[in-house]
C-alpha cells in the first residue's frame, strides 16, 4: 500500500488585474481578457506579458499549483504556458481579419527543473501560414538557464461573428 500524500496547501493564482497589462495590445485582448480566472490559464496563474509581430513573452510564478509531487514545476505547466503564449500572440495577428486561433499541437521537452522563482517563456513564430502558425518557445528560470523548449502549432480559423462584431 502506498503512503498517503500530504494534503496540498492552497496557493492562490494572481487576481485578474495581475494577469497582464494590455496597454498597446489589440482590443481583442481587452475584449477577451487572458486568462479568465476560472480557465486553465487563470487557475495556473499564467501571464501574458507581450505579444506583437511574431514574438511573445509570458510567465508563471512558481507556486504549489504548478508543481508535481517533488516540488518542481510540472511538465504540463510548461506546455500550458507555451500554448497560451503562442495562441494569444497568434490571436493578436489574426483577430482583426475575422479569424481566431487555438492550439493544435504541443511538443515540450524538459531540460532542467525549476524549484522557485518564475518560469519565463519567450516565443518566436517560425511559420505564419493561412491556416497554421508554428512557434518555438523557450522556458528559462530567473538565472536565464534554459529549462524547457516547446514547439507549438496553432490552428487559424475563421471565427463566427458575434452580435455587435464588425469583423
Amino acid at each position: 500500500m502506498l503512503p498517503a500524500l500530504p494534503e496540498p496547501q492552497p496557493s492562490q493564482p494572481p487576481s485578474a488585474a495581475e494577469h497582464r497589462d494590455t496597454r498597446g495590445m489589440p482590443d481583442v485582448l481587452d475584449r477577451y481578457p487572458v486568462p479568465v480566472p476560472r480557465t486553465l490559464d487563470g487557475v495556473l496563474g499564467l501571464r501574458l506579458l507581450e505579444a506583437a509581430d511574431g514574438e511573445a513573452r509570458g510567465e508563471a510564478r512558481y507556486a504549489e499549483r504548478l508543481c508535481q509531487r517533488f516540488g518542481v514545476v510540472h511538465g504540463g505547466a510548461y506546455a500550458a504556458l507555451a500554448e497560451m503564449v503562442a495562441t494569444e500572440a497568434t490571436m493578436v495577428a489574426v483577430w482583426p481579419q475575422g479569424e481566431t486561433a487555438m492550439g493544435m499541437s504541443n511538443d515540450t521537452s524538459f531540460l532542467s527543473p525549476i524549484r522557485s522563482g518564475t518560469v519565463h517563456a519567450s516565443a518566436r513564430a517560425l511559420h505564419r501560414g493561412a491556416t497554421t502558425w508554428v512557434w518555438a518557445v523557450e522556458h528559462r528560470d530567473d538565472d536565464g538557464r534554459l529549462c524547457a523548449v516547446s514547439r507549438v502549432t496553432i490552428a487559424v480559423r475563421r471565427r463566427r461573428p458575434e452580435p455587435g462584431d464588425s469583423a
